[in-house]
């Protein structure tokens, strides 16, 4: 059994780590509460925008807007939004999992040929593939120090850059979508080019509008492809936002608990030890008494 200071010593860790971990809950709490007002903020306007574009782009026969060109996706990017920070759980390695899997199932010929990029928003990503070598251009970690969608539209727009001049054939999103505080949903969605006719899990069947429209309605498609395109990455990364935030206090919650079941077992292993030692010590005065009385 441990001596008293050794217990003493560890109780004292343990209490310390429990603050820490219920500060650290208290300040994810308070940044999720930010981070939710911010996404379903903007939830409402992308089901919308995607809504409306769904109706003209299924009205019109054919578009010359480039984000739109299916090719055989023999240059992949993936887009993989994890957060720069850890002690969030499992949340950064459920990201990168999911990537690898994609990779592996989806574009593992084009992985053996040096054709899958990477373009990481958040350290945690970032460090991962550029310690196995992967192709990992350019570096977002910063996006987060000001998360506004003009820092995230300059990353949309070298990716949209690159799609139309022909360095990647399909983008593909990795990320984990905010449900709550407690649950995640990793989410892989294509990116460019831009998928017809798909509509997100929540949204319900609508009957087309017959809109009636000024200018053209090409020139609408092209004006509204685009921002789509800003607006849907956007989206995925203040989905990944709030999902961090939340993750991470679900984290610290928990460790708080745990730190709390450590300390009832540490105290119970002192208390123990220190009537151990009242034991040992009553035993050898009665033992010495005994000895001189005899």
């Amino acid at each position: 059994m441990a001596n008293l200071k050794e217990v003493r010593i560890r109780i004292s860790s343990v209490q310390s780590t429990q603050q820490i971990t219920k500060a650290m809950k208290m300040v994810s709490a308070a940044k999720l509460k930010r981070a939710t007002n911010a996404i379903i903020q903007l939830r409402p306007y992308a089901t919308k925008l995607k809504e409306i574009l769904g109706n003209l782009s299924a009205n019109l026969e054919g578009s010359s807007s480039p984000y739109i060109e299916e090719r055989e996706p023999n240059k992949v990017l993936l887009v993989v939004v994890s957060s720069n920070r850890g002690l969030a759980g499992a949340f950064n390695m459920n990201v990168i999992k999911a990537t690898n899997n994609l990779i592996a199932d989806k574009y593992s010929e084009q992985y053996k040929n040096g054709n899958v990029s990477i373009v990481a928003i958040g350290k945690k990503s970032q460090d991962f593939y550029e310690k196995r070598n992967y192709n990992v251009i350019g570096n977002n970690n910063e996006v987060y120090a000001a998360l506004t969608f003009e820092n995230v539209t300059k990353i949309t727009d070298a990716i949209m850059a690159g799609f139309k001049n022909g360095d990647y054939d399909r983008v593909e999103l990795v990320y984990n979508r905010f449900k709550n505080a407690a649950v995640q949903i990793l989410t892989t969605e294509q990116l460019l080019p831009l998928p017809q006719n798909e509509k997100e899990p929540e949204i319900k069947d609508h009957h087309q509008v017959d809109y009636i429209l000024e200018p053209s309605q090409e020139e609408i498609v092209k004006e509204l492809i685009p921002k789509s395109i800003k607006i849907q990455l956007y989206k995925a990364v203040l989905d990944s936002h709030a999902s961090e935030h939340g993750a991470r206090m679900t984290s610290m919650d928990k460790a708080t608990e745990n730190a709390g079941d450590l300390l009832k077992a540490l105290k119970l292993s002192y208390n123990q030890a220190r009537q151990a030692a009242i034991t040992t010590e009553l035993t050898e005065i009665v033992s010495g008494a005994a000895a001189l009385n005899g």
